[in-house]
């Protein structure tokens, strides 16, 4: 099968140029201007950007929480994603305490197994780690899932002591892997909890109000620095706030290799969500919406690379049945929310648009630096001859209005309901293969591949 996409302006981290493309298969086979050869499909990109697929390197999909469960399975959250021109998700798989580490990632492949419809990878989330697991996670790294996520948040559940830490870091470090880290001192927030629901705040708003700024900052200090002495690189998902930043770019201002994402709904919503009703259960997510002024330090992050990557943390719950059962308790809210199907759109309308970033920097954000974080470049994240052909063309100029009256995730709101936004994806390929065009899904499920990652931090 060859596909020419003709006359587009093609853009990646770091070029910007007209030019046709020719996809023969699943890869990139030409690049240059005026191709004149024979195709099976031409898509006509005149006047639009060819951008590579977004990679969205924090999804949770299936996820058991809260006693629920994540809203989109496989199916609909990549579905979802492919919308948003988004073609390949790394997902968390959960290594629960008592399990081998193999076992979680094994009951993960089973969720996934048939029904994504775009490229798809593993973390595993990682709640007891022994020196005599080493052997077990350098296998899990040889099957292509080199990075692990680790938590000081949730005890009980998720939260790993920092011995732990330390171990996962020293034993990843030495083989090219990395560890990502939930960053809040979950330890101290569940005592603020604990004295908020005892004087009667109950409200969502309060899940926002006990988790402080600087429980975050002091979470990613010391992840910074059990990275140092682990002498192993650092990510942080999901920073939200200034007081993060500072800690994560005074760590690089040393030239220590910490890295950190942030997300959209950090760069685009605020405390002021939560209001004073039940509807701030919509925002409940962790760590929870800041102060709206941290926004454009964030934005300063992003634009002078403090941070690397936007993800969107997707971890989806229901209002009805799921958030409800945080009714009369901020802390039984299932904490997340939606976001996977409409992060490019946002990050384009938010940053290009707004002249906060380039487009270069948009497509680094959104595809390239996550490609190399996570041991996927240059077969993701980029257009190139030989790369995948996971390509979208995106309409800078098209606007559309979020709700979830239109999208695709299986969810019953949308956190950006009623927001407008400039830049529209017009057509999606996943390794040549439409799989979106002109808003209707044209995959199948059980297309997307597992993708078996390199080592880490090729940045």
């Amino acid at each position: 099968m060859r596909t020419l996409i003709r006359n587009g302006r093609v853009v990646t981290a770091v070029d910007d140029y007209k030019a046709d493309v020719l996809i023969e298969g699943e890869k990139v086979s030409v690049i240059g201007a005026k191709l004149d050869v024979e195709a099976d499909r031409v898509i006509e990109a005149g006047g639009k950007l060819v951008i590579p697929g977004g990679i969205d390197p924090h999804t949770h999909m299936e996820l058991p929480f809260g006693g629920t469960e994540s809203s989109d399975d496989f199916r609909t959250g990549t579905i979802a994603a492919a919308h948003g021109g988004t073609t390949s998700i790394i997902d968390f798989a959960v290594q629960y305490k008592g399990q081998a580490l193999v076992e979680g990632v094994d009951n993960w492949h089973r969720k996934a197994e048939g029904k994504c419809v775009i490229d798809y990878g593993f973390h595993l989330i990682t709640t007891e780690f022994e020196d005599g697991q080493t052997e077990e996670l350098y296998t899990l790294m040889d099957e292509g899932v080199t990075s692990f996520k680790l938590f000081m948040a949730y005890p009980g559940v998720f939260l790993a002591d920092d011995a732990t830490i330390f171990r996962a870091m020293s034993a990843a470090g030495a083989r090219g892997g990395l560890i990502c880290m939930h960053a809040e001192n979950g330890i101290v927030i569940n005592e603020i909890i604990k004295r908020a629901l005892a004087e009667g705040r109950t409200a969502p708003k309060y899940h926002a109000l006990t988790r402080p700024t600087i429980a975050e900052a002091e979470g990613v200090h010391r992840a910074i620095a059990l990275s140092e002495m682990a002498e192993s690189p650092v990510y942080i998902v999901h920073l939200s706030c200034a007081d993060a930043l500072n800690q994560v770019r005074e760590a690089r201002d040393r030239g220590l290799p910490a890295f950190a994402e942030t997300c959209p709904q950090y760069l685009f919503l605020s405390i002021e969500d939560y209001g004073e009703g039940f509807e701030g259960a919509k925002y409940v997510m962790t760590p929870p919406l800041r102060e709206k002024w941290n926004q454009e330090e964030l934005w300063k992050g992003l634009k002078t690379d403090d941070l690397q990557v936007i993800s969107t943390d997707h971890c989806p719950f229901c209002m009805k049945e799921q958030k409800e059962l945080g009714r009369g308790d901020f802390s039984k809210i299932p904490n997340g929310a939606p976001g996977v199907e409409h992060r490019m759109s946002l990050i384009y309308d938010g940053g290009v648009a707004q002249g906060r970033i380039s487009l270069n920097r948009f497509v680094e954000l959104t595809s390239t630096a996550a490609a190399k974080m996570f041991g996927l470049f240059p077969r993701k994240g980029t257009i190139a001859v030989g790369s995948d052909a996971d390509i979208v063309v995106f309409d800078p100029d098209g606007e559309q209005t979020i709700s979830a009256a239109t999208h695709h995730m299986n969810v019953d709101y949308s956190a950006y309901e009623g927001r407008k936004v400039k830049g529209v994806v017009e057509t999606v390929l996943s390794r040549g293969s439409v799989v979106v065009e002109n808003g209707e899904f044209k995959g199948k499920a059980g297309a997307g591949q597992f993708l078996k990652r390199g080592t880490c931090v090729s940045m």
